[in-house]
């Protein structure tokens, strides 16, 4: 086995850097081709969610596949290299299984036990095998993890470590009250009808929203998930499909959008969401800038006032007039006499200074710049409004974002995205069910491993029994053509008697060699076997393409 893994994720890298590296259903489709066409790799998968981007392969060489792998990815997500690689994460082998049954069971999501990412893996595996790029160790790896997952979430209760992105960003959204008491009786807007978005609709139909409005590029998609919310049992919720074109007046109703789609660019701007607010309110939508608190930071001194004791207009360039370094090589007498001219008063210059009191007034002086971040001004603080409570509630789960991050500063606006995603579960608490899943995640590791090894003695073994098998039939031929009266009874008994001793003679050193390449470095056994039996490498490697092909045409899809 010679997996490698090379991506990126809400770990490794910023939402940013993955919001530009997001790769299309077309650029996954040529990615998988361009890999499997490339030197190192001789099958490859994709998996990528709204909040990693992973490229798999099957590698002859672990250096050139890391190059090659990455300059695919770099080329296909259109972010330059140089950029990108202080992102990626590389696995191999052992690790990269270990990882990929990581993100199966939830550890590696940004809401840890979430179970969404089960069905993106089956994805990534159906699409792989429906291209041809994964063979017979990516399609182990795959449905393998799948198991992996599915006995975590059954056997702990990892489920109760974290939710769905959709549960969580509805928790987000109610600002730490009961979902259902804040969802109960508004009305709400669904852009997109793919998985998270149907997830979402339904979850907001069970907490009891009033209508559920759903708009799609493809409108008949749009339908079906509508004519699906409106035959649920569990739901009371009204439901309707609109146009896209149709958004910008949903907007004006809509007390919750959710969006999450496949644009490539904003499907909501700062603009859209300023007009639905004041079609709501019927008041301006006013930009928040400054926190919701008793400010007590003042506004620099203006660069070149008249009668300005520091001269800022000559502060040496990259030198920042806001900060700490403004002061630097300043003395505390002119630092105090600034202070002064700004109150509006004079300095009383007749104390004597002394390198000491002038050290201790620099630091004073230093520490209160680098707290409010300029030279100290004797004002008094305003008071800065607090920002009104949100009367519209927005929740982005798309990568790249569908709606415009500007949109946090509108008043009377909660927008809950990726990003604020990710800082707030940055802190969640790690369950006691964590820990027993990263013990299952370790052992399936370790078997899958031994099941690898062990697997890839078996066309070597099947080889050695293959040529066994004609040795014996042709000394039975040999023995008929020397013994002619033989009757067929005897003959049967002398056929029995010489398989039972070729087959006690092979059966110990085959179970004990298939053993020993299960343990970790046992993959020089199957070199050995063929060594000693003098056994043609064409003749393992067609019984390993006849292996592969049957497992292949008898695997569910």
């Amino acid at each position: 086995m010679s997996l490698l893994v090379v991506g990126l994720s809400h770990r490794s890298a910023p939402v940013s850097v993955l919001e530009r590296a997001a790769l299309s259903a077309d650029a996954q489709i040529k990615l998988l081709q361009d890999t499997v066409a490339a030197e190192p790799a001789t099958e490859a998968a994709v998996l990528a969610t709204c909040n990693r981007i992973e490229l798999y392969a099957d590698v002859d060489k672990f250096h050139a596949g890391v190059a090659e792998l990455s300059t695919l990815l770099a080329q296909h997500s259109g972010v330059g290299l140089e950029e990108l690689t202080p992102h990626l994460y590389v696995h191999y082998e052992d690790r990269a299984v270990h990882h990929l049954f990581s993100v199966a069971c939830g550890l590696d999501s940004m809401v840890v036990g979430e179970g969404q990412i089960l069905g993106q893996i089956k994805d990534s595996l159906a699409k792989a095998q429906d291209l041809h790029t994964a063979g017979r160790l990516l399609n182990d790896l795959f449905q393998q993890a799948l198991r992996v997952g599915k006995r975590a979430h059954s056997e702990t209760g990892i489920d109760r470590a974290g939710q769905s992105l959709v549960t969580f960003g509805l928790e987000q959204l109610a600002a730490g009250g009961a979902v259902q008491d804040w969802a109960g009786g508004k009305k709400a807007l669904i852009i997109g009808a793919g998985s998270m978005s149907s997830l979402a609709a339904a979850t907001l139909a069970r907490a009891g929203v009033d209508e559920i409005v759903v708009a799609n590029r493809t409108f008949e998609r749009a339908e079906r998930l509508a004519q699906i919310l409106t035959d649920a049992d569990d739901n009371a919720a009204t439901a309707r499909a609109v146009e896209m074109a149709a958004v910008s007046g949903e907007l004006t109703r809509a007390d919750v959008v959710v969006s999450c789609t496949g644009a490539t660019g904003l499907v909501l701007t700062a603009e859209a969401i300023t007009h639905a607010v004041e079609g709501r309110t019927g008041q301006p939508a006013v930009a928040d800038t400054a926190p919701a608190e008793v400010s007590t930071k003042t506004p620099p001194a203006p660069v070149g006032d008249e009668n300005c004791p520091l001269d800022l207009a000559a502060v040496q360039p990259g030198f920042s007039v806001m900060g700490e370094a403004a002061v630097a090589g300043m003395d505390a007498a002119t630092l105090e006499q600034h202070a002064t001219w700004a109150a509006g008063g004079t300095v009383d210059r007749r104390e004597r200074r002394t390198p000491e009191t002038d050290s201790e007034l620099i630091t004073a002086l230093a520490a209160t710049v680098a707290t409010v971040g300029r030279i100290p001004e004797r004002r008094r603080p305003e008071r800065v409004a607090e920002r009104p409570e949100p009367v519209f509630f927005l929740l982005d789960l798309a990568m790249p974002r569908d709606i415009d991050a500007a949109v946090h500063r509108l008043a009377g606006v909660r927008l809950v995205d990726i990003e604020s995603l990710a800082e707030a579960s940055a802190d969640a608490p790690m369950a006691a069910d964590v820990d027993q899943v990263r013990r299952i995640v370790s052992d399936e590791v370790a078997a899958f491993g031994a099941a690898q090894r062990a697997a890839h003695i078996t066309p070597t073994v099947v080889a050695l029994r293959t040529m066994a098998a004609d040795v014996v039939a042709g000394e039975i031929a040999r023995l008929d053509g020397r013994l002619p009266d033989l009757d067929e009874r005897q003959r049967g008994e002398i056929r029995q008697a010489v398989h039972r001793v070729v087959d006690k003679l092979l059966h110990a050193p085959t179970v004990r060699v298939k053993q020993l390449a299960a343990e970790p470095g046992g993959a020089g056994y199957a070199d050995a076997l063929r060594t000693l039996f003098d056994l043609d490498p064409e003749t393992v490697a067609a019984v390993s393409r006849a292996v592969d092909s049957t497992e292949t045409k008898d695997r569910p899809a």
